[in-house]
């Protein structure tokens, strides 16, 4: 079971703003969805599937991509020639 706590942080994890009215309804929901992946847990499946199912892999093809240059030119910010991101807390 999920806590009210759990989801202000999955929520801030996520960058999604839920305001203190909408922290009840979406713990109870967060809760629902987890409790029906317990739910599919116990169904016992019937054999092993079906073997025709595949990857199929491709060789990989170089291709001419764009000069470092012309990426950093539209990346809001840069440091040492790579795009430069927010950092992740």
């Amino acid at each position: 079971m999920v806590t009210e706590h759990e989801v202000q942080h999955i929520a801030k994890l996520a960058d999604i703003g839920i305001n203190t009215e909408e922290l009840g309804t979406f713990t109870a929901q967060f809760n629902a969805i987890l409790d029906y992946f317990d739910t599919l847990d116990t169904v016992k499946g019937e054999g092993t599937g079906t073997s025709e199912l595949f990857n199929v892999l491709r060789e990989d093809e170089v291709e001419i991509s764009l000069p470092q240059e012309d990426v950093l030119r539209n990346a809001p910010a840069t440091e040492d020639g790579f795009i430069k991101a927010p950092r992740v807390m």
